[in-house]
C-alpha cells in the first residue's frame, strides 16, 4: 500500500527524552521531601500524560487529586526550562525523516505530553523539518488511546486514516493507531519492550529509523 503520511509519536520514538524528564521529576519529588527514582524507573512511567507520571512516582499513601496536580504544575515549571538538557533526536532519525520529506509524505505528531511543552521540544530539536501538525495532550481532548486527536490530524491534513502509518514505543500508541484505523508499527528503540508492541497491535517492528522507507511504496 502507498501511505501518504506518517503520524509519530514524541517521546520515546522521535526523541530520546526520558533523561531530562525523569531529571525534572526527581527534583519535584526531591523539593517536596519525596524519594526519587532512578531515570530507568521512568521508562514504565512515562506515556500517559504528566499526571499519570506523578501518579506512579508519588508514594503510594501520599497519592491525592490536589498534590499530583500541583507536582504536575511545578515539573512543567520545571521541565519548561530544562527539556533540551540532555534530550536528543535518536539516531537514525534525522536520516529518515530527510527520506521522508524527499519522497513528499506528510509528517505530523501525537504526544501525551502537554502540548506547549510538545511544541517547544518539536520546535528546539526537530526544527529542521516541516510538521504539519503538532499535538500534545490539551484538555479538550481525550489523551491516548483515545483516537481523537489522530482522527482529527488526520482531517486537518486532508488525508485518509488509512492513509498513514502510526510510529510509537508504547502499548499507548498501538492501541491509538488501531482505534484510528491507521497502520501501527512499533519502534524497538523506545521505551518499551517489543512483546509490549506486539501485543498491543502493532502489525510490523522496526530496529533502525531507516527501515520505515520499506514500508512506503515507491
Amino acid at each position: 500500500m502507498k501511505y501518504e503520511a506518517v503520524l509519530f509519536d514524541l517521546d520515546g520514538t522521535l526523541i530520546d527524552t526520558v533523561d531530562d524528564i525523569g531529571d525534572a521529576a526527581n527534583r519535584v519529588l526531591s523539593n517536596r521531601g519525596f524519594p526519587i527514582h532512578p531515570i530507568s524507573t521512568y521508562y514504565q512511567f512515562i506515556g500517559e500524560g504528566v499526571k499519570v507520571l506523578f501518579t506512579r512516582a508519588l508514594p503510594q499513601e501520599k497519592r491525592n487529586e490536589d498534590l499530583i496536580n500541583t507536582c504536575l504544575k511545578e515539573f512543567v515549571e520545571d521541565y519548561r526550562r530544562n527539556y533540551d538538557v540532555k534530550s536528543k533526536p535518536y539516531d537514525g532519525i534525522p536520516e529518515m525523516l530527510n527520506a521522508l520529506n524527499a519522497r513528499g509524505l506528510k509528517l505530523a505528531i501525537l504526544s501525551n505530553k502537554p502540548d506547549p511543552l510538545t511544541k517547544d521540544c518539536v520546535t528546539s530539536l526537530l526544527s529542521n523539518w516541516d510538521f504539519g501538525v503538532v499535538f500534545g495532550q490539551r484538555d479538550s481532548v481525550p489523551r491516548k488511546p483515545s483516537p481523537q486527536a489522530a482522527l482529527e490530524i488526520a482531517e486537518k491534513l486532508s488525508i485518509s486514516p488509512s492513509d498513514f502509518l502510526y510510529l510509537g514505543d508504547t502499548a499507548i500508541d498501538m492501541k491509538t493507531a488501531v482505534s484510528a484505523g491507521m497502520f501501527p508499527v512499533g519502534v524497538a528503540w523506545g521505551f518499551r519492550p517489543v512483546k509490549e508492541l506486539k501485543e498491543n497491535g502493532a502489525h510490523v517492528i522496526i530496529d533502525k529509523p531507516i527501515q520505515l522507507l520499506d514500508l512506503i511504496k515507491v
